[in-house]
Parts: structure tokens; C-alpha cells; sequence
């Protein structure tokens, strides 16, 4: 039978910490996996990663690994496996020597069994951009995992950023009949410069004319929860904060406390344009000085 390098086949040397294996096969699985590579040979290279990771990923399953002699012999080499290994082994193919391998390092070994050993799929982690609006009233997205795999997502309501959904068993499938992995989504929210966000406080820059600002008044303004109305007081200065409690990104379910909205108040000045805009501001001149 032809000897299975499993070093090679994850591209790693034969001294590689667990660290440089499990990201070595990580970066692979990604390049192969069917739902997203173009490769004509994606499903098997998939299979080959799955099966070299569950055994190098694996402290006690590396060693008899090891101690079969990787380092005498090269993938393709011809080799002959001890006559009396884990006390069942009868010959057949190396595929069906390996999966005995597998099961007598799992603790399943039985004479003559031929079953391959069983591997959780690996997590799948990405980042999913949601705006503003729908962390304040949850949202359900449609995302695309390749190869025409489309998957709703629900947003609850409340989510912040760097938070992550899981979609239980929608990661990396497992090997011979084991559960697939977890997706994992980080939530980002999308830019905006309108809004400035803080864990679950949210600061908005409000533009007031010179006179509201120094007469003081109530201001109509579109907020990420819908329009509210509010008061200016008299003698405001630009950068001044309005503080309206509760009004930031909502709790998540029971939990928690809602953040708080800032209005950030930017005074704008109007341009003197016209014959009459230019003589108002000629007579504030006059009368106010400087």
C-alpha cells in the first residue's frame, strides 16, 4: 500500500506545533472547501485536509501516527504496516489500514473493522455589516456562503458591535457522518458619518441655525429610532451634547439596559446670498460688534 503523508498534505514540517497545523489546515480548508472553490478536485481535496487535520490535530492520534515511521517514508512510498498492529488489522487497501488506525487510537478498535474515524466540522468566522437602523429594530439578511448557498440570518434587536452570532451547524462539514461546524458572524456596523458609535451609546452631530442656538427652540430631528422632537436651550454653543435617555441602541432581550442618544449641536452659519440676507447680518454687525 502507498504510504499517506499527513504533514505534506497539510504543508507543514514534520515539527510543527499544534498552532502552525491547525492554521495551516484553516487556511487550506478555506481555499478547497466545495461551497467556494472553482477547483475541479475541491471535494476530495477537502476529504484529504479532513483526514490529515483529525489525525495531526489530534495529540494521541499524531503520536501512533508518528511511531508508524513518517519519518522513513514519503506520500506514494510503498509501505507495510506492523502484522500486528492494534491486534485486527488483516490487510485490504491503505485506506482501510488508516481508518483502523483511527479507530484503535480512538479506542474503537475491533478486529477487522473497516469504519473511518468521525470529525466535528471546523467553525466557519466572518463579519457581517448591518447598519445602524438594524441593531435598533432587528433585521433579517440573506448572505451568500458560495456556490449558490444562500442563508437567511435574523438580526435580533439590540446586537452591538464586535457581537457574534452563531448559526449552529452551518460551518465546515464533518467527516464521515459527523456534525458540521458553527458560523460565526461578528457584527460591524456599515459607515456612516452621521452617527458615532459607543458600546450601546450613539452620538449624532445636529445642525442648528445662529439664531436657534442663541434664542434657543425646539428642533424636529431624524434619529436612528425615527424623528424626534427637542429642545434647544437658549445660548447653546457648538459641540454642546443633549443627552435623550434610552434612546440608544436598545437591550438585547431582557438583558442589559438600553444606551443613551447624544445630539452633538453644529452650528451652521447661512450664507449672505441675497440683498437681504447680507443687510441682517450688516445690522448684527452694527449692533453686536466685531
Amino acid at each position: 500500500m502507498e504510504y499517506k503523508d499527513y504533514y505534506a498534505t497539510l504543508g507543514v514540517d514534520k515539527t510543527a506545533s499544534n498552532d502552525e497545523i491547525k492554521k495551516a489546515y484553516r487556511k487550506l480548508v478555506r481555499k478547497y472547501h466545495p461551497d467556494v472553490s472553482k477547483e475541479a478536485d475541491a471535494d476530495a481535496r477537502t476529504k484529504e485536509l479532513n483526514e490529515a487535520y483529525g489525525v495531526l490535530g489530534d495529540a494521541e492520534k499524531r503520536a501512533a501516527y508518528d511511531s508508524l515511521g513518517s519519518g522513513q517514508y514519503r506520500a506514494g512510498q510503498e509501505f507495510h504496516p506492523p502484522p500486528d498492529w492494534g491486534g485486527g488489522f488483516q490487510g485490504g487497501s491503505a485506506e482501510d489500514f488508516f481508518a483502523d488506525l483511527f479507530a484503535h487510537v480512538g479506542g474503537h478498535g475491533q478486529r477487522g473493522r473497516r469504519q473511518g474515524f468521525r470529525t466535528r466540522g471546523e467553525d466557519i468566522h466572518a463579519t457581517l455589516e448591518i447598519s445602524l437602523q438594524d441593531a435598533y429594530h432587528g433585521a433579517q439578511r440573506e448572505i451568500s456562503l458560495g456556490r449558490q448557498r444562500n442563508l437567511k440570518v435574523n438580526i435580533p434587536q439590540g446586537v452591538t458591535a464586535g457581537q457574534h452570532l452563531r448559526l449552529s451547524g452551518q460551518g465546515q462539514p464533518g467527516m464521515n457522518g459527523a456534525e458540521s461546524g458553527d458560523l460565526y458572524l461578528e457584527i460591524a456596523f456599515q459607515q456612516d458619518d452621521r452617527y458615532r458609535v459607543e458600546g450601546r451609546d450613539v452620538f449624532e452631530k445636529v445642525l442648528i441655525p445662529p439664531w436657534l442656538a442663541a434664542l434657543g427652540g425646539e428642533r424636529e430631528v431624524a434619529t436612528p429610532s425615527g424623528r424626534v422632537t427637542v429642545t434647544v436651550p437658549p445660548g447653546s454653543q457648538g459641540g454642546r451634547k443633549l443627552r435623550l435617555k434610552g434612546r440608544g441602541i436598545p437591550a438585547s432581550g431582557s438583558a442589559g439596559t438600553a444606551g443613551d442618544l447624544y445630539l452633538i449641536l453644529d452650528i451652521f452659519v447661512p450664507a449672505a446670498d441675497t440683498p437681504a440676507r447680507r443687510a441682517l447680518y450688516e445690522q448684527m454687525q452694527r449692533e453686536m460688534g466685531g
